[in-house]
């Protein structure tokens, strides 16, 4: 029960950043070595930024097991999804291979960019469980905590808004099939 009085006290004292507000930048490296600048990435569309505690725990395995599977929904709209924790790089790579997930792990053991979120947990020191979904200018479309994170329905669906937002204002008419 201690644990989730930690949870609960620790969703109460949180400040992320809410729907509408700019999210902050950051620059990281993923954990193949690569770079990544949110808002060099949220150009070329909306960033799904996933916190969760601990690779290997149960509804961490059932959040990052979600957006796996709803990756090609999330990459229609020009999405990525960038899934945040403060565990090591090596535990991230054992885990995403055996998730077979096609996001992109960033291990945050400074904490940095969970701190720059504000969802660290306190006393543990763990990212607590968030979903923010970012659009162009850094805006936060859509933040779901807790359980609400486990489910990516809305995540993808936030997705899709901004590819309507950003797209041409006519609608474009399907192309009529070649006549014989």
């Amino acid at each position: 029960h201690a644990m989730m009085l930690s949870l609960a006290v620790a969703s109460l004292l949180t400040a992320a950043p809410s729907v509408g507000s700019i999210a902050p930048d950051f620059t990281v490296k993923d954990i193949d070595g690569k770079e990544l600048t949110l808002s060099k990435l949220v150009e070329n569309g909306p960033v799904v930024l996933a916190f969760f505690p601990k690779a290997f725990t149960g509804g961490c395995t059932k959040q990052m097991q979600g957006l796996r599977d709803r990756f090609g929904e999330i990459q229609k709209h020009k999405g990525q999804v960038l899934a945040v924790s403060t565990d090591d790089v090596e535990t991230l790579k054992k885990w995403r291979t055996e998730l077979k997930a096609p996001q992109t792990f960033i291990a945050d053991p400074d904490k940095k960019v969970t701190e720059l979120f504000d969802v660290k947990m306190p006393v543990v020191g763990m990212a607590s469980r968030h979903t923010f979904v970012i659009g162009p200018g850094r805006k936060v479309l859509e933040h779901m905590e807790g359980s609400d994170s486990i489910d990516p329905s809305k995540a993808v669906a936030a997705c899709s808004l901004n590819s309507q937002k950003s797209g041409s204002a006519a609608p474009v008419a399907p192309t009529p099939p070649p006549k014989q």
